[in-house]
């Protein structure tokens, strides 16, 4: 089967590049090779270096990014703890029923989608819950294109003594992520957005006041895959003392450390620069095509973009034009904002010029029958 080859504007998976396709299909060797092992050092290394942070427990969860959220979540709380979420779109909505899963109450927090998760709002939750135990929220939010202060956030749980769970999964690689910095404990992403790796590995990171949390547990973790006592004697074992958990993704680790190689020969600022470019140019070209953004600029994310759909457009048959008479893939609203807006990715590969004035382009030629349609 021949597949189609797609210029990936959505919110994820973003493009791959062929150096890192290509260090995919090395030869598989068995994930608990010497030669595989050290590997994994080099690339719990660099991660340290993506993350920005110095934790000894860094690691890639072999799952996507929504079982990093369970792994976070379930491995801190036990039943009868109190848990503060802020939800502002989809993905905190996921961590707030994941809580609950493990017998948590759940603090839930609710803000308008579109718009970032209020310090002040947060604030007031952690004064009027004293016992609560951790804080939790999205810094990159993907589902609505908005970035929360996660140093601000942080701050304000750390000053009460909650431990905090970040999710950054579309954050990572295109816009700052500083975890020591922040002060947080628990942050987690996806290979497939900025970092621009195939989808099915998430990277985490564990402060040891987290893993000191862990270890004092009074019970057992309610997941087996995901119970970091467990996993961490594959991933934390040196000199050939790592224990059999699971049979790790081999190949999809060898394409995460060319992505990483890439990142770090990039550099970061680098990095985040050209995202911030990309979004830059894009924004001028959806002013030309008269395309409003639903998020305010001070909040954006410069990686994910969301934008209104005009009044009468059917959203869904722009998507399939471009899909099938451009190759080029953007994305639908999700729950709140299903049918109401585009999300279109900026994202690792992505994020280049070219790529952008091809949709603008596209966006220019689609765009114009569809609102006279409308009109008629």
């Amino acid at each position: 089967m021949v597949l189609p080859t797609r210029l990936l504007m959505g919110p994820g998976p973003s493009n791959v590049s062929s150096a890192v396709l290509a260090a995919t299909a090395q030869p598989t060797i068995g994930h608990l090779d010497p030669a595989f092992q050290a590997m994994m050092e080099e690339v719990k290394d660099l991660l340290r270096f993506a993350f920005q942070t110095e934790n000894a427990m860094t690691f890639p969860i072999s799952a996507p990014a929504s079982l990093a959220m369970e792994v976070a979540l379930v491995n801190l709380l036990e039943p009868g703890d109190t848990a503060i979420i802020a939800q502002n779109g989809v993905f905190g909505g996921r961590m707030a029923d994941i809580a609950a899963r493990a017998g948590a109450n759940v603090v839930l927090l609710t803000f308008d989608w579109g718009t970032p998760v209020a310090p002040d709002v947060v604030a007031g939750a952690i004064k009027a819950n004293p016992k609560a135990k951790l804080l939790g929220f999205v810094h990159a939010e993907t589902s609505t294109g908005v970035c929360s202060d996660a140093k601000a956030l942080c701050a304000l749980a750390r000053g009460a003594g909650l431990l905090t769970v970040v999710d950054t999964v579309t954050g990572l690689g295109g816009t700052p992520v500083e975890v020591d910095a922040w002060g947080a404990d628990v942050v987690y992403s996806g290979t497939q957005k900025c970092l621009s790796v195939p989808p099915g590995l998430a990277p985490i990171t564990f402060s040891d006041r987290a893993i000191g949390c862990i270890e004092g547990r009074t019970t057992k973790v309610q997941s087996w895959f995901g119970d970091l006592n467990l996993v961490l004697g594959y991933w934390s074992g040196e000199g050939g003392g790592r224990s059999y958990h699971h049979t790790a993704p081999v190949n999809a680790i060898y394409g995460l450390l060319k992505g990483l190689q890439d990142l770090k020969a990039e550099g970061l600022e680098a990095r985040w620069q050209r995202h911030r470019d990309a979004h830059q140019r894009l924004a001028e070209g959806l002013r030309r095509l008269d395309l409003q953004f639903l998020v305010e600029e001070d909040a954006r994310l410069p990686q994910l973009n969301t934008v209104r759909v005009p009044t009468g457009v059917d959203e869904a048959a722009v998507r399939s034009c471009l899909l099938n008479e451009y190759d080029i893939e953007i994305g639908a609203g999700l729950g709140a904002l299903a049918g109401k807006v585009w999300r279109i990715g900026l994202m690792g590969e992505t994020a280049r010029p070219e790529n952008v004035d091809r949709l603008l382009n596209a966006l220019g030629e689609v765009l114009p029958d569809l609102r006279q349609a409308a009109v008629a």
